[in-house]
Formats: structure tokens, sequence, C-alpha cells
């Protein structure tokens, strides 16, 4: 198998640089309970350190503030 190489336009490792911060993610566990992070560093590392456990990963809207 062949994989793109770093210098590939093709190659990349994320779709923006700005932040996320509009959102909040949804770590769905395979029992069904859940954990609600407020960026998605802290979602990606529970999925990356607990996967046997997990389901999947939503994105929430957060809710504005007036």
């Amino acid at each position: 198998m062949n994989l793109i190489e770093r210098d590939d336009p093709l190659y990349f490792t994320e779709t923006s640089s700005e932040s996320y911060d509009k959102h909040q993610y949804k770590v769905v566990q395979k029992n069904k309970t859940n954990i609600i992070v407020d960026s998605w560093k802290e979602a990606e590392n529970i999925w990356w350190n607990n996967r046997a456990f997990l389901s999947h990963i939503e994105v929430l809207d957060r809710k504005k503030s007036f």
C-alpha cells in the first residue's frame, strides 16, 4: 500500500487552524453514557486513550448566551 507523503499537496493534518470554540463535543461510550467536553483536544485525548470503550463523538453547537 502506498501512502501519501507529507510533501504531497493532498496531505493534510487538519481542515482548519481556526478555533473550534463554537462547539462542544459529546464522547459517547458503548454503555450509552456520555462525556461532554469543551474542546476538540479533550475529546481527541479521551478517544485515543479509551477507544475500546467508546462508540463515537458528536459535535454539539454551543448554546448562545445573551
